[in-house]
């Protein structure tokens, strides 16, 4: 790689040695590729990442056959390279050792201790790499009565205290707690580890002192409540699940149209009137009870049935139009199909291909992250499983070609 072309990448001065599956570290390691960093993921010889069997779906060749990757290990691995390496034998040690010494951050999900009887944990790297940067991530952290728990999303939205906020209300027909559709404490902390580390990087280009991160989802759970959080602290009462309604704004939630669902967030009294006018019923603006949001919000169980009624009169594309241009702001509730037709998202180019050695080619989502001098580059799609042992072994160690075929024959590679 040129001196130029280095400079056009954000990280391309970086090494990441990948040792995480699933989706938090990942999801992580992703980032960094996405900004230039070199990755080189690690993966179990015959299996690899749990995740490349979790399916259907699968990637489909251009005969519309599946192929063995399936969607969800497509959505957190583009841009690394992949090697298999079995870290359980000696010389598997050995080889992540070697490559932690060129490296300047480890990434691991293994359970608390894990890695130590292997000689892989930090205090052992840090040894012939002062300088390292090595962020573990499980579900509780190196420490605490829960330390050795394993740590499932949907667990932790639950202990974190998403779920007692996301749902619809108790006392409505459906009410009860809800997970979210996508695993958002292992996405958040994947998020929160890319953070730390880079924070990580910053402190070592300045000092030269490595570091270790300690990221756990719970703590990442608790942390991403934010407001509602310091609504708790401030008052002493936990919040409650409200659908997708608001507990301090009247209308702030959904409405059926006549064919589909709309998202209305009246934030003031002046935006109220203009829906209400909008919708033909301007008399909701001036009636004593509605025209103000405290008086809204008491009487939220009379109007919502009448702002119900009103909106099944026209349909989603309707409403969004006059509401636009009465400047409230709105919303459709999109399917992905409706999402990634989007003229808005298209313009932002968050859907990205990719070639691919298998299927051809691969539909992605691109990263959200825009940059004018340094943008996210995608270097490559996620990788076959092992499809870069033999070049990252022999160009990064050493290894010559009796050496792959030996531990190849042993099942160590």
């Amino acid at each position: 790689m040129t001196a130029t072309s280095l400079q056009k990448k954000a990280l391309g001065h970086i090494r990441i040695l990948d040792l995480t599956r699933v989706l938090a570290g990942p999801w992580c390691a992703q980032n960094f590729a996405d900004l230039g960093a070199e990755v080189i993921k690690v993966e179990r010889p015959g299996n690899g990442d749990d995740t490349r069997s979790w399916g259907p779906p699968y990637l489909r060749d251009q005969n519309g056959d599946n192929t063995t990757e399936a969607a969800y290990y497509l959505a957190a691995n583009r841009g690394k390279q992949a090697i298999t390496v079995d870290i359980s034998t000696p010389e598997g040690q050995e080889i992540i050792r070697k490559l932690a010494a060129q490296s300047d951050v480890v990434l691991e999900n293994y359970k608390v201790g894990q890695l130590k009887k292997y000689g892989l944990d930090y205090a052992s790297l840090k040894e012939i790499k002062p300088d390292l940067i090595y962020c573990s991530i499980t579900g509780f952290g190196q420490d605490g009565p829960y330390a050795h728990r394993a740590g499932y999303d949907f667990i932790v939205q639950g202990m974190g205290g998403f779920m007692s906020l996301t749902g619809e209300r108790d006392d409505l027909p459906g009410g009860g707690p809800q997970k979210a559709g996508v695993a958002i404490a292992d996405l958040m902390t994947g998020m929160y580890a890319t953070i730390a580390v880079m924070a990580a990087l910053t402190h070592r280009d300045r000092t030269g002192e490595g570091q270790y991160i300690d990221m756990a989802l719970l703590d990442v759970q608790v942390a991403m409540l934010a407001n509602m959080n310091t609504n708790y602290l401030a008052s002493g009462k936990p919040p409650v699940r409200w659908g997708n309604a608001h507990p301090n704004i009247v209308p702030y939630q959904t409405f059926a149209t006549s064919d589909g669902h709309i998202i209305v967030a009246a934030g003031n009294d002046g935006q109220y009137k203009k829906f209400v006018a909008a919708g033909g019923e301007e008399q909701l603006a001036t009636d004593e009870r509605f025209c103000t949001n405290p008086a809204r919000v008491a009487n939220r169980e009379v109007l919502i049935p009448l702002l119900a009624e009103m909106v099944k009169r026209k349909s989603r594309q309707e409403w969004i139009a006059l509401l636009e241009d009465a400047g409230v702001p709105c919303g459709p509730i999109n399917r992905l199909d409706d999402v990634f037709n989007d003229p808005q998202v298209k313009a932002r180019g968050m859907q990205i291909t990719l070639p691919h050695p298998s299927a051809g080619s691969v539909k992605l989502v691109g990263s959200p992250m825009k940059l004018s001098a340094t943008p996210p580059d995608y270097q490559s799609p996620p990788p076959l499983l092992g499809q870069h042992t033999d070049q990252i072994l022999k160009s990064v160690l050493g290894y010559d070609d009796e050496q792959l075929s030996l531990l190849r024959q042993r099942g160590i590679i």
